[in-house]
């Protein structure tokens, strides 16, 4: 019997991906490649992000980033759509142009595909989970739905949908009706 060996990757071989118009993301040593994301993904994190930073602006307890570089470990380095990091984390994890640890907060607005959704709802949350990320929020555009998961293990979720409004605990007084979210 012959076992299909696949060479493990690291963080170094990342960062010498070329720069192409694709998300290069390395999950415990293997490689996953997705396209830019279309104008919904874009608009819609753009509405988070204005959002966020507005009640970041008036509250300036951390800092949010869109598409940061998020390395985990040698072996695992991924691009979340957008990241939260209050003050005294960010003086912890930030690393030259990105990020080396768990931000608290991690946003993945889903692109399209069976895989790519696998992806965000599976992998990265047992992966945001396991190294010590806060909150995990997966945005479907075509659902109009927030899911929130929280610590300690990401079991269960709270499903924001277009009528409600979104709070977290994480940013004290912060709330966002979903509407605003999804607004075109």
């Amino acid at each position: 019997m012959v076992a299909n060996i696949h060479p493990i990757l690291t963080v170094d071989v990342l960062d010498a991906m070329p720069e192409d118009g694709n998300r290069y993301e390395l999950i415990e040593g293997e490689i996953f490649v997705s396209r830019a994301p279309g104008l919904t993904h874009q608009r819609i994190m753009g509405n988070l992000f204005a959002t966020l930073w507005n009640y970041l602006q008036k509250n300036p307890i951390g800092k949010v980033f869109t598409v940061p570089g998020v390395i985990f470990s040698n072996f695992t380095g991924v691009i979340p759509d957008l990241v939260y990091v209050s003050n005294e984390r960010y003086s912890q994890i930030a690393a030259r142009e990105r990020l080396e640890g768990a931000p608290e907060l991690v946003v993945e607005i889903l692109s399209p595909g069976t895989e790519n959704q696998k992806r965000d709802r599976d992998v990265k949350r047992y992966l945001y989970s396991k190294h010590g990320v806060e909150q995990y929020w997966i945005i479907d555009p075509d659902e109009k739905t927030v899911e929130v998961f929280a610590t300690p293990e990401f079991n269960r979720s709270t499903i924001f949908t277009l009528e409600e409004t979104l709070t977290t605990s994480l940013l004290p007084d912060f709330s966002c009706k979903l509407t605003n979210i999804f607004a075109e």
